[in-house]
């Protein structure tokens, strides 16, 4: 069986060998080798990279298909009413404490850079009465 479809594809890619593809795929490599290389993929493979192209765009409308964005998340309809409006609250109960957390953060945020600058203070405080003891008993450049 195995060369049954080798005998297939071999005889399916003839058709593409044809001269002006050939030419095509030497012009494309003599004027950016990208172009080169696409044409001697589609020569080789060209219908399967359709079918591989339609078959992962079937699989991508297959799982994501009903999807619809509420309360900030993907939710797709299950098509069970009494479920869906569960979900719908449980989401939303999701978004509120997150919500909730992103606003605790930022009072931690808030907190943490309060404590650095009154530590930066105390510390710039020591510098200060430091330099000004030093300066005051008359060794001003001794650092």
């Amino acid at each position: 069986m195995n060369q049954t479809v080798t005998a297939n594809r071999a005889c399916s890619t003839r058709g593409r060998w044809s001269p002006l593809n050939i030419l095509l795929m030497v012009i494309g490599f003599a004027l950016f080798w990208p172009l080169g290389l696409a044409m001697l993929a589609w020569m080789i493979w060209g219908q399967e990279l359709v079918r591989f192209g339609q078959d992962m765009r079937n699989q991508f409308r297959s799982q994501f298909g009903g999807i619809t964005r509420q309360a900030g998340f993907s939710v797709g309809d299950t098509g069970n009413i009494a479920f869906d409006e569960y979900r719908a609250r449980e989401l939303e109960r999701i978004e509120e404490e997150r919500r909730k957390v992103e606003g605790m953060r930022s009072e931690f945020e808030t907190f943490v850079k309060e404590l650095r600058r009154a530590k930066d203070k105390e510390e710039f405080d020591r510098f200060m009465a430091e330099y000004r003891r030093r300066t005051d008993d008359g060794t001003q450049g001794a650092f």
